[in-house]
């Protein structure tokens, strides 16, 4: 098989991945902007947290261009992305029972707040506790997960839950268990993943549903520009003037 059938072979899956979430998850997109739209006016803060491979669609919403300003990250030592050293401790950590009551405890995150939590498998220690946690405090989360794990794969929270049970809005990626689209006779593992793509594009869907929602209701979205635009470092300079209380990147 050619490596150019691959490709489309891909690109085909990853199509219809997104094709599907924007169809069956067009509800739970709505109800998601709409709650991050409420939280903006209504004087709360936003913050996204996702561990391995999950950071990087969190990480994606965060000081982006075109994104909300009052966006944070909510970053746990050793597991956001992939850069620390043994890569393994990032996966060892998610399994590590009261992790996420150490971080939520010493970081601004506060009641009426918005926590979006991205877990593919959604079975770990770290963002079960982090859902139960964040609602025991009056934060509102929203859960980026994909759902067929709670019924495929056994939950590594002494609850015996996953994510998706801890989540005011749960926003279901469709990933299959494993993430990896394509086999092959001659390779012994699935592969070509797609979670990424599929979990960014619905939360920026989901962004792009919440700037709409605060202009529907006359209250101009807090945006950034990018910075390789003329007048884009002034225009990021007033929104951040203007919404410092609530962006936590730039201390």
């Amino acid at each position: 098989m050619s490596d150019r059938k691959l490709a489309g072979q891909f690109f085909d899956a990853a199509i219809g991945l997104l094709q599907q979430v924007r169809d069956e998850d067009a509800g739970d997109i709505e109800a998601a902007g709409t709650l991050i739209a409420d939280t903006v006016a209504g004087g709360g803060r936003l913050f996204a947290f996702g561990a391995g491979h999950s950071s990087l669609a969190a990480q994606d919403v965060v000081y982006r261009a075109g994104g909300l300003a009052l966006m944070n990250l909510l970053a746990v030592p050793g597991v956001v992305g992939v850069d620390v050293m043994p890569a393994t401790l990032g996966s060892a950590l998610e399994r590590v029972d009261g992790l996420a009551s150490a971080v939520l405890d010493s970081s601004p995150v506060r009641a009426g707040d918005v926590l979006v939590i991205i877990s593919l498998s959604g079975r770990n220690a770290l963002p079960v506790e982090m859902a139960m946690n964040a609602r025991a405090l009056g934060v509102r989360v929203i859960g980026v997960t994909s759902v067929a794990y709670a019924s495929e794969t056994k939950s590594r929270h002494v609850s015996g839950t996953y994510l998706k049970d801890h989540c005011d809005i749960v926003l279901d990626s469709k990933i299959a268990v494993g993430d990896a689209e394509l086999t092959l006779e001659t390779i012994g593992a699935p592969f070509a993943p797609a979670s990424t793509v599929v979990t960014t594009a619905l939360l920026q869907a989901v962004m792009a549903t919440a700037a709409g929602a605060l202009a529907d209701r006359g209250i101009e979205p807090p945006l950034l520009r990018s910075g390789n635009v003329d007048g884009g470092h002034e225009w990021n300079g007033r929104v951040m003037t203007e919404y410092g209380d609530r962006i936590f990147y730039r201390r």
